[in-house]
Protein backbone atom coordinates (compact mmCIF):
# COMPACT_ATOMS: atom_id res chain seq x y z
CA UNK A 1 0.00 0.00 0.00
CA UNK A 2 1.14 3.42 -0.66
CA UNK A 3 2.22 5.77 1.89
CA UNK A 4 -0.87 8.42 1.34
CA UNK A 5 -3.03 5.21 2.45
CA UNK A 6 -3.90 4.22 5.71
CA UNK A 7 -2.00 1.62 6.17
CA UNK A 8 1.43 -0.05 4.28
CA UNK A 9 2.06 -3.88 4.25
CA UNK A 10 2.96 -5.56 7.23
CA UNK A 11 3.28 -9.03 8.06
CA UNK A 12 0.89 -9.59 4.82
CA UNK A 13 -0.81 -7.99 1.84
CA UNK A 14 -3.01 -5.58 3.21
CA UNK A 15 -6.80 -6.39 3.53
CA UNK A 16 -9.38 -3.95 3.16
CA UNK A 17 -13.13 -3.36 2.73
CA UNK A 18 -16.05 -4.85 1.17
CA UNK A 19 -19.49 -2.76 -0.27
CA UNK A 20 -22.35 -3.76 1.73
CA UNK A 21 -23.43 -6.45 3.85
CA UNK A 22 -24.86 -8.95 1.28
CA UNK A 23 -23.41 -7.84 -1.53
CA UNK A 24 -22.16 -9.98 -4.13
CA UNK A 25 -19.03 -9.88 -4.44
CA UNK A 26 -16.55 -10.54 -8.16
CA UNK A 27 -16.57 -13.90 -7.97
CA UNK A 28 -19.89 -14.26 -6.80
CA UNK A 29 -19.67 -14.90 -3.48
CA UNK A 30 -21.86 -13.58 -0.97
CA UNK A 31 -20.19 -11.60 1.86
CA UNK A 32 -21.04 -12.48 5.13
CA UNK A 33 -22.12 -10.43 8.02
CA UNK A 34 -20.91 -13.38 10.40
CA UNK A 35 -17.33 -12.88 11.81
CA UNK A 36 -16.01 -16.66 10.60
CA UNK A 37 -12.49 -15.46 10.46
CA UNK A 38 -10.41 -16.97 13.20
CA UNK A 39 -9.32 -13.73 15.01
CA UNK A 40 -7.77 -14.48 18.94
CA UNK A 41 -10.50 -14.36 21.71
CA UNK A 42 -9.30 -11.40 23.37
CA UNK A 43 -10.15 -9.18 20.28
CA UNK A 44 -13.41 -10.99 19.03
CA UNK A 45 -15.67 -8.39 20.69
CA UNK A 46 -13.73 -5.21 19.34
CA UNK A 47 -14.22 -6.98 15.58
CA UNK A 48 -17.72 -7.50 16.32
CA UNK A 49 -18.12 -4.06 17.51
CA UNK A 50 -16.28 -2.25 15.01
CA UNK A 51 -17.02 -4.04 12.21
CA UNK A 52 -20.91 -2.71 12.48
CA UNK A 53 -19.70 0.91 12.22
CA UNK A 54 -20.91 0.99 8.97
CA UNK A 55 -22.86 -1.01 6.38
CA UNK A 56 -19.99 -1.30 4.40
CA UNK A 57 -17.62 -2.76 6.71
CA UNK A 58 -18.40 -6.40 8.64
CA UNK A 59 -16.88 -7.85 11.04
CA UNK A 60 -15.19 -10.31 9.09
CA UNK A 61 -13.78 -7.83 6.92
CA UNK A 62 -12.01 -6.00 9.22
CA UNK A 63 -10.77 -9.26 10.88
CA UNK A 64 -9.28 -9.91 7.56
CA UNK A 65 -7.77 -6.75 7.26
CA UNK A 66 -6.49 -7.19 11.15
CA UNK A 67 -4.72 -10.77 10.03
CA UNK A 68 -3.15 -9.45 6.59
CA UNK A 69 -1.42 -6.14 8.40
CA UNK A 70 -0.50 -7.28 11.61
CA UNK A 71 -1.67 -11.14 12.46
CA UNK A 72 -2.96 -9.33 15.70
CA UNK A 73 0.48 -8.68 16.92
CA UNK A 74 -0.13 -4.97 18.29
CA UNK A 75 3.24 -4.09 18.29
CA UNK A 76 3.75 -4.77 14.79
CA UNK A 77 6.22 -2.11 12.54
CA UNK A 78 6.92 -2.06 8.77
CA UNK A 79 9.96 -0.82 6.78
CA UNK A 80 8.29 1.88 5.78
CA UNK A 81 6.72 3.18 9.01
CA UNK A 82 3.60 1.50 9.78
CA UNK A 83 2.74 0.73 13.23
CA UNK A 84 0.13 -0.85 15.18
CA UNK A 85 -2.40 -3.85 14.79
CA UNK A 86 -3.78 -2.01 11.58
CA UNK A 87 -0.53 -0.92 9.88
CA UNK A 88 -1.57 2.67 10.19
CA UNK A 89 1.27 5.35 8.82
CA UNK A 90 1.58 8.12 11.37
CA UNK A 91 0.14 10.67 9.31
CA UNK A 92 -3.08 8.48 8.36
CA UNK A 93 -3.28 7.93 12.31
CA UNK A 94 -3.02 11.92 12.85
CA UNK A 95 -5.82 12.53 10.92
CA UNK A 96 -8.15 9.11 11.64
CA UNK A 97 -7.40 7.70 14.34
CA UNK A 98 -10.03 7.68 17.50
CA UNK A 99 -10.15 7.33 20.84
CA UNK A 100 -11.82 3.92 20.75
CA UNK A 101 -12.01 3.06 24.56
CA UNK A 102 -12.83 6.25 25.82
CA UNK A 103 -9.68 7.16 27.94
CA UNK A 104 -8.84 10.22 27.02
CA UNK A 105 -5.76 9.42 24.30
CA UNK A 106 -5.13 8.47 20.69
CA UNK A 107 -3.02 5.46 20.92
CA UNK A 108 -2.02 3.86 17.88
CA UNK A 109 -0.38 0.74 19.53
CA UNK A 110 -3.31 0.18 21.86
CA UNK A 111 -6.18 -1.89 19.71
CA UNK A 112 -8.91 -0.72 21.35
CA UNK A 113 -7.65 2.40 19.83
CA UNK A 114 -6.91 0.93 16.75
CA UNK A 115 -9.23 -1.39 15.25
CA UNK A 116 -12.23 0.99 15.58
CA UNK A 117 -10.02 3.99 14.09
CA UNK A 118 -9.21 1.19 10.76
CA UNK A 119 -13.39 0.29 10.95
CA UNK A 120 -13.69 4.25 10.67
CA UNK A 121 -11.52 4.76 7.91
CA UNK A 122 -12.75 2.24 6.07
CA UNK A 123 -16.22 4.13 6.35
CA UNK A 124 -14.47 7.03 5.18
CA UNK A 125 -13.05 5.12 1.90
CA UNK A 126 -16.58 3.88 1.04
CA UNK A 127 -18.23 7.12 1.08
CA UNK A 128 -15.47 8.84 -0.92
CA UNK A 129 -15.75 6.28 -3.99
CA UNK A 130 -19.35 5.76 -3.56
CA UNK A 131 -20.12 6.98 -7.19
CA UNK A 132 -17.24 5.34 -8.83
CA UNK A 133 -18.48 3.34 -11.94
CA UNK A 134 -17.39 -0.55 -11.66
CA UNK A 135 -17.64 -3.47 -8.73
CA UNK A 136 -18.16 -0.98 -5.75
CA UNK A 137 -16.09 -3.59 -3.54
CA UNK A 138 -13.28 -4.01 -5.99
CA UNK A 139 -13.10 -0.33 -5.90
CA UNK A 140 -12.82 0.28 -2.27
CA UNK A 141 -10.13 -2.29 -2.04
CA UNK A 142 -8.54 -0.23 -4.55
CA UNK A 143 -9.33 2.90 -3.06
CA UNK A 144 -7.59 1.49 -0.12
CA UNK A 145 -4.62 0.34 -1.59
CA UNK A 146 -3.80 2.84 -4.07
CA UNK A 147 -5.78 5.91 -2.56
CA UNK A 148 -9.01 7.39 -3.89
CA UNK A 149 -7.47 9.45 -6.60
CA UNK A 150 -6.33 6.56 -8.66
CA UNK A 151 -9.77 5.00 -8.29
CA UNK A 152 -11.00 7.90 -9.68
CA UNK A 153 -8.39 8.56 -12.27
CA UNK A 154 -9.07 5.26 -14.05
CA UNK A 155 -13.13 5.30 -13.41
CA UNK A 156 -12.49 2.24 -11.26
CA UNK A 157 -9.58 -0.19 -10.21
CA UNK A 158 -6.34 1.27 -11.65
CA UNK A 159 -3.77 -1.19 -13.61
CA UNK A 160 -1.21 -1.18 -11.23
CA UNK A 161 -0.30 -5.16 -10.96
CA UNK A 162 -0.06 -4.89 -6.93
CA UNK A 163 -3.76 -3.36 -6.54
CA UNK A 164 -5.11 -5.49 -8.79
CA UNK A 165 -4.08 -8.45 -7.19
CA UNK A 166 -4.31 -7.02 -3.99
CA UNK A 167 -8.16 -6.76 -4.83
CA UNK A 168 -8.88 -10.42 -5.66
CA UNK A 169 -6.64 -12.04 -2.90
CA UNK A 170 -8.06 -9.70 -0.39
CA UNK A 171 -11.48 -10.55 -1.69
CA UNK A 172 -11.11 -14.54 -1.08
CA UNK A 173 -10.20 -13.65 2.03
CA UNK A 174 -12.88 -11.70 3.19
CA UNK A 175 -15.47 -14.07 2.21
CA UNK A 176 -13.56 -17.63 3.30
CA UNK A 177 -16.51 -19.50 5.18
CA UNK A 178 -16.80 -20.80 8.69
CA UNK A 179 -14.74 -24.01 9.32
CA UNK A 180 -16.80 -27.09 8.78
CA UNK A 181 -16.20 -30.54 7.21
CA UNK A 182 -13.04 -30.99 5.81
CA UNK A 183 -11.41 -27.20 6.49
CA UNK A 184 -8.61 -26.01 7.67
CA UNK A 185 -7.90 -24.52 10.80
CA UNK A 186 -8.70 -20.91 8.81
CA UNK A 187 -5.73 -19.26 10.41
CA UNK A 188 -3.60 -22.30 8.30
CA UNK A 189 -5.80 -21.41 5.41
CA UNK A 190 -4.48 -17.64 5.48
CA UNK A 191 -1.12 -18.47 6.29
CA UNK A 192 -0.92 -20.58 3.67
CA UNK A 193 -2.04 -17.91 1.09
CA UNK A 194 0.13 -15.20 2.99
CA UNK A 195 2.73 -17.20 2.17
CA UNK A 196 2.45 -17.77 -1.25
CA UNK A 197 1.91 -14.30 -1.92
CA UNK A 198 4.47 -13.42 -0.68
CA UNK A 199 6.29 -14.90 -3.14
CA UNK A 200 4.71 -13.13 -6.07
CA UNK A 201 7.30 -12.49 -8.96
CA UNK A 202 9.93 -14.92 -7.61
CA UNK A 203 11.21 -16.76 -10.68
CA UNK A 204 10.23 -20.48 -11.68
CA UNK A 205 12.69 -22.95 -11.38
CA UNK A 206 12.49 -26.27 -12.49
CA UNK A 207 13.14 -28.31 -9.07
CA UNK A 208 13.36 -25.23 -7.40
CA UNK A 209 11.66 -24.50 -3.67
CA UNK A 210 11.29 -26.42 -0.44
CA UNK A 211 9.78 -25.80 2.83
CA UNK A 212 12.44 -22.83 3.49
CA UNK A 213 11.75 -20.80 0.41
CA UNK A 214 13.09 -20.56 -2.76
CA UNK A 215 15.97 -22.67 -3.99
CA UNK A 216 18.27 -23.87 -7.25
CA UNK A 217 16.56 -26.44 -8.68
CA UNK A 218 17.59 -29.40 -10.97
CA UNK A 219 17.83 -30.52 -14.46
CA UNK A 220 15.36 -30.73 -16.47
CA UNK A 221 12.16 -30.62 -17.28
CA UNK A 222 10.21 -32.50 -20.34
CA UNK A 223 11.27 -29.89 -22.71
CA UNK A 224 14.70 -29.54 -21.59
CA UNK A 225 14.77 -26.50 -19.14
CA UNK A 226 17.21 -26.82 -15.91
CA UNK A 227 16.16 -24.72 -12.96
CA UNK A 228 20.05 -25.69 -11.49
CA UNK A 229 20.94 -21.99 -11.74
CA UNK A 230 18.05 -20.74 -10.70
CA UNK A 231 16.75 -19.86 -7.42
CA UNK A 232 12.96 -19.99 -7.33
CA UNK A 233 9.93 -22.58 -7.12
CA UNK A 234 8.61 -24.72 -9.43
CA UNK A 235 4.54 -25.44 -8.74
CA UNK A 236 4.71 -28.12 -6.19
CA UNK A 237 7.44 -26.17 -4.62
CA UNK A 238 5.73 -23.44 -4.14
CA UNK A 239 2.36 -25.27 -2.70
CA UNK A 240 4.74 -27.76 -0.70
CA UNK A 241 6.46 -24.19 0.92
CA UNK A 242 3.13 -22.20 1.70
CA UNK A 243 1.68 -24.67 3.45
CA UNK A 244 4.77 -25.73 5.30
CA UNK A 245 4.43 -22.07 6.75
CA UNK A 246 0.69 -23.06 7.96
CA UNK A 247 2.27 -26.10 9.81
CA UNK A 248 1.43 -28.64 7.17
CA UNK A 249 4.07 -30.88 5.19
CA UNK A 250 2.95 -31.66 1.91
CA UNK A 251 4.96 -34.32 -0.66
CA UNK A 252 7.43 -32.74 -3.44
CA UNK A 253 5.44 -33.66 -6.75
CA UNK A 254 2.11 -32.52 -7.53
CA UNK A 255 1.10 -35.71 -8.05
CA UNK A 256 1.90 -37.03 -4.59
CA UNK A 257 0.26 -33.72 -3.23
CA UNK A 258 -3.15 -34.88 -4.77
CA UNK A 259 -2.45 -37.73 -3.11
CA UNK A 260 -1.36 -36.31 0.38
CA UNK A 261 -5.39 -34.17 -0.02
CA UNK A 262 -8.69 -35.15 0.28
CA UNK A 263 -10.54 -33.94 -3.32
CA UNK A 264 -13.27 -31.44 -2.62
CA UNK A 265 -16.74 -31.15 -4.84
CA UNK A 266 -17.40 -28.69 -7.31
CA UNK A 267 -18.68 -25.89 -5.98
CA UNK A 268 -17.17 -26.61 -2.28
CA UNK A 269 -14.06 -25.64 -3.38
CA UNK A 270 -12.43 -22.66 -0.77
CA UNK A 271 -9.82 -20.27 -0.56
CA UNK A 272 -6.37 -22.39 0.33
CA UNK A 273 -7.84 -25.27 -1.63
CA UNK A 274 -5.20 -26.98 -3.99
CA UNK A 275 -6.17 -26.93 -7.55
CA UNK A 276 -4.30 -29.75 -10.03
CA UNK A 277 -3.98 -29.87 -13.71
CA UNK A 278 -3.61 -33.85 -15.59
CA UNK A 279 -6.09 -36.62 -17.02
CA UNK A 280 -5.38 -38.39 -13.85
CA UNK A 281 -4.33 -39.19 -10.78
CA UNK A 282 -0.75 -40.42 -12.15
CA UNK A 283 -0.86 -37.25 -15.11
CA UNK A 284 -1.15 -34.67 -12.65
CA UNK A 285 1.38 -32.23 -13.98
CA UNK A 286 0.53 -29.03 -11.69
CA UNK A 287 -1.03 -27.32 -8.69
CA UNK A 288 -1.63 -24.32 -7.96
CA UNK A 289 -3.52 -22.48 -4.84
CA UNK A 290 -7.18 -21.26 -4.85
CA UNK A 291 -7.20 -17.65 -3.87
CA UNK A 292 -11.29 -17.97 -4.92
CA UNK A 293 -13.30 -16.02 -7.70
CA UNK A 294 -11.96 -18.64 -10.09
CA UNK A 295 -8.38 -17.60 -9.52
CA UNK A 296 -5.15 -19.06 -7.98
CA UNK A 297 -1.48 -18.37 -7.02
CA UNK A 298 0.80 -21.12 -9.20
CA UNK A 299 4.35 -20.73 -10.40
CA UNK A 300 3.36 -21.57 -14.11
CA UNK A 301 6.51 -22.81 -16.04
CA UNK A 302 9.78 -21.89 -16.57
CA UNK A 303 10.55 -18.60 -18.12
CA UNK A 304 7.44 -17.16 -15.58
CA UNK A 305 6.93 -15.90 -11.92
CA UNK A 306 4.80 -16.88 -9.65
CA UNK A 307 1.72 -15.02 -10.29
CA UNK A 308 -1.96 -15.15 -10.07
CA UNK A 309 -3.64 -17.05 -13.21
CA UNK A 310 -7.42 -17.95 -13.86
CA UNK A 311 -8.31 -21.43 -13.30
CA UNK A 312 -9.19 -22.05 -16.58
CA UNK A 313 -5.89 -20.94 -18.09
CA UNK A 314 -4.85 -24.41 -18.52
CA UNK A 315 -7.12 -26.55 -19.97
CA UNK A 316 -6.69 -30.25 -18.45
CA UNK A 317 -8.10 -29.02 -14.59
CA UNK A 318 -8.15 -32.21 -12.91
CA UNK A 319 -9.39 -31.72 -9.46
CA UNK A 320 -9.70 -29.16 -6.32
CA UNK A 321 -8.67 -30.84 -3.52
CA UNK A 322 -7.67 -29.80 0.31
CA UNK A 323 -4.51 -30.63 2.33
CA UNK A 324 -4.66 -33.12 4.98
CA UNK A 325 -4.19 -31.00 8.14
CA UNK A 326 -1.78 -33.49 9.85
CA UNK A 327 0.19 -35.07 6.57
CA UNK A 328 3.55 -36.42 7.01
CA UNK A 329 6.25 -33.87 7.29
CA UNK A 330 8.61 -33.80 4.35
CA UNK A 331 11.70 -35.77 4.43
Amino acid sequence: MKASAAVTIGVGATAAVIVAALVQGAGGDPLSTALTLAVPGSYKSLIEAAGNMCPEVTPNLLAALITQESGFNPKATSPVGAEGVAQFMPATWKSHGIDGNGDGKRDIWDPRDAIPSAAGYLCDIAKSVNDVPGNKQDNMLAAYNSGTAAVRKYGGVPPYKETQNYVRTIGALARQPAPGGKSLDPTQTVTAINAAQHMLDTPYSWGGGNANGPSTGICCSPAGHSGASIVGFDCSGLTLYAYAQAGIYLPRTAAEQYTASEPVKPGEQKPGDLVFYGSSPASIHHVGIYVGGGWMLNAPKPGTKVRFDPLNSMTDLYAIARPVPHAQKEI
